[in-house]
């Protein structure tokens, strides 16, 4: 991955094949399914220090790495918290509150663009001004998703696009292009709010779990990433979110490390 995007001709041509073809993040989740990938995870699970008591299965259970990779946890591993709105998924978080046009989202510089995000100029408008939430799901996570309060979701939305990396090493504004899913949430306490799914390497798919246009609880699953690392935004609108005071950092760049159904903020 460091190899891809660093400077130079031939680093620019393979980061290009492997990240606006398709094909080639298939074949590697293909590879993932195979059997003989369940080798792979007792190493896994200790270079990364995860806590194994927290699995639903066994670690024997698994048939492979792809079925260690979208593991479910214990819902005692992951209590929800009692504000309005709580962490989506384990990952490390960025939070933007009264985002611009060109908001900078690291210490680089760089900005991405609203409409671009959500593949609409309409919607763009709707959440100007208001929070943005990020989050990046590290290989070592679980990459299962969870809505974030009560609400109804409508059906979500696929958008084409490439698969660059989310790692921070690489992070260039084109991640904010890559494939991802929207979805509409309309609740009492926020308004709508947009969550959104954005694929990276080696993540071909994002499966949707729930049912639209059915009522759910925050804590209840949307969906998970099939293999690779990948990340999470959520959109609330002006003023409808007051976030958790210790979610505040100093550094657009900062990532804080945030588990699943902590709190996030409330209406």
């Amino acid at each position: 991955m460091l190899f891809l995007y660093r400077q130079g001709f031939m680093a620019q041509i393979l980061r290009s094949l492997i990240c606006r073809l398709p094909f080639i993040s298939m074949c590697y989740g293909l590879w993932q399914r195979l059997p003989l990938t369940k080798r792979k995870i007792k190493p896994f699970i200790k270079t990364f220090q995860i806590d194994a008591d927290e699995f639903e299965k066994k670690v024997t259970d698994f048939t492979s790495f792809q079925d260690f990779f979208i593991r479910r946890l214990k819902p005692s591993a992951r209590p929800i918290a009692h504000s309005d709105a709580i962490i989506p998924a384990d990952g490390r978080y960025r939070f933007f509150q009264n985002i611009s046009p060109d908001q900078t989202i690291d210490a680089k510089g760089h900005t991405f663009s609203l409409p671009t995000l959500l593949n609409s100029k309409f919607l763009a408008e709707q959440y100007l001004h208001g929070t943005l939430i990020i989050g990046r799901l590290a290989p070592s996570d679980a990459h299962r998703f969870f809505f974030p309060c009560d609400g109804v979701p409508c059906k979500t939305t696929h958008i084409p696009g490439p698969l660059f990396s989310v790692h921070p090493k690489a992070e260039h504004p084109f991640i904010f292009e890559n494939k991802r899913a929207l979805c509409l949430f309309y609740t009492q306490a926020f308004g709508t709010i947009l969550m959104i799914e954005i694929g990276a390497t080696n993540v071909g798919s994002i499966h949707q779990t729930y049912t639209p246009n059915t009522r759910v609880q925050k804590g209840e699953e949307k969906g998970f990433f099939n293999l690779g690392a990948s990340m999470i935004a959520l959109l609330f609108p002006k003023n409808s979110l007051t976030l958790e005071s210790d979610l505040y950092t100093s550094s657009p760049s900062c990532e804080l490390r945030c588990l699943m159904g902590e709190p996030l903020g409330n209406g």
